[in-house]
């Protein structure tokens, strides 16, 4: 199966939120439709934020992939997150999902990065399988968050 992989533009944003759409229910995250737009143009307006792919396998549209950057000492410079990697349900289980993480390796030297990280949940075995089979690791550490409280974002954004 030939799969190449085009630049997301402004014009592909309605059909990567109709994909997100998709891929949320998967896990059954909430995503609301119209702030993914918004994030989606603010994303493909900074060049500095990442880049973001549609997955194109024989010449249908079967996926998307949005990688973000953030600056590194630890690493020595600039380091991606693979921050989403989607494949429409048809689209799994043919080598598309490798391809793409090649893909994403020879992007990485292009652009001179450091590391990739990505999550994956715990109970998706079968992407476990394919990004350990990529020569991805579990890491050592384990990943914390702290979420911001909406009230102190409305407050910096009035600054």
């Amino acid at each position: 199966m030939k799969t190449t992989y085009k630049i997301l533009t402004f014009k592909d944003i309605d059909v990567v939120v109709a994909m997100m759409v998709a891929f949320y229910a998967i896990d059954h995250y909430p995503i609301d439709p119209v702030a993914a737009k918004r994030l989606l143009e603010e994303f493909t307006a900074n060049k500095n934020l990442g880049k973001a792919w549609l997955i194109v396998a024989d010449k249908q549209m079967v996926g998307y992939v949005l990688l973000t950057f953030v600056f590194s000492f630890e690493y020595g410079g600039t380091v991606a997150f693979i921050d989403e990697l989607y494949l429409s349900e048809g689209a799994r289980g043919k080598g598309i999902g490798k391809q793409t993480l090649d893909f994403l390796k020879s992007e990485s030297d292009l652009l001179r990065l450091k590391l990739l990280y990505l999550e994956v949940e715990s109970h998706n075995k079968k992407a476990e399988n394919l990004y350990l089979s990529a020569g991805f690791e579990m890491h050592h550490r384990q990943l914390m968050r702290y979420k911001i409280p909406a009230s102190n974002n409305k407050k910096s954004n009035k600054n």
